[in-house]
């Protein structure tokens, strides 16, 4: 098989996934959704795509990231992994957005493919992270992958997104879109449960990218927060 040999990391929610393919073809996936994990199962998940497929890290050709918007601590950790790798090896660095991956992914399902199927180029894909409470980072795309609205964070009632509604067929998936089914009543709203980020999603996204070699700077590359951190104070005092 020729083709670039990408190393995939997704880390910008709860889902700790690393993917190793070749080309367009997924060698080896390794996921888990334990609630902060990543510090722990990173490194591991990555000695073992490489375990699975008989390759060695020296040999990749780039190394891919999810760049968010998600978790600051998720996106912090897999930003920093894989720009070390991409620096310590002078390999190239890649990015895709979190909701553009997930996009990609979706068009995979079987549900949606249906979906397309029925409403063609009327169906527009809603990829929905969980920003807490009311609150999801969502982006509007084509069933091509185009942008239709830019990713944005959103608060949701039942006004939201009813323009977009009454021109299209609109398929929401992701963990933001689950809480926002009851909310989101619409004859046109379809919702798609058990698509969330995952590093396969990266694989194509990748591709194009390394083909037209459209590399990150590895020393300033920042993930894509889309909202400032804001801090907590504990309720309870600590000596």
């Amino acid at each position: 098989m020729s083709g670039p040999l990408i190393l995939h990391i997704e880390t910008a929610t709860d889902i700790c996934s690393v993917a190793l393919s070749e080309k367009n073809q997924q060698l080896s996936l390794v996921e888990s959704g334990q609630e902060r994990s990543h510090a722990i199962l990173l490194n591991a998940y990555i000695r073992k795509v490489f375990s699975e497929s008989s390759k060695e890290l020296k040999q990749i050709d780039a190394v891919a990231v999810s760049k968010g918007p998600g978790s600051y601590t998720g996106l912090r950790i897999g930003v920093s992994t894989a720009k070390g790798i991409a620096f310590a090896l002078e390999k190239p660095l890649l990015a895709s957005g979190t909701l553009e991956n997930m996009a990609f992914g979706a068009t995979n399902h079987q549900a949606v493919q249906d979906l397309i199927r029925k409403y063609g180029k009327d169906l527009l894909l809603c990829p929905m992270l969980d920003a807490k409470r009311m609150e999801v980072y969502a982006g509007f795309y084509s069933t091509e992958i185009s942008v239709v609205r830019k990713v944005s964070a959103d608060v949701i009632d039942k006004q939201s997104y009813s323009g977009i509604m009454k021109e299209f067929h609109v398929c929401f998936f992701g963990n933001g879109a689950t809480k926002c089914k009851d909310v989101l009543d619409h004859p046109n709203a379809h919702f798609i449960e058990g698509l969330n980020p995952s590093a396969s999603q990266m694989i194509l996204p990748a591709l194009s990218r390394y083909k037209k070699k459209q590399f990150e700077d590895v020393a300033y590359f920042e993930p894509f927060y889309l909202k400032d951190f804001v801090a907590t104070i504990p309720r309870k005092k600590v000596l």
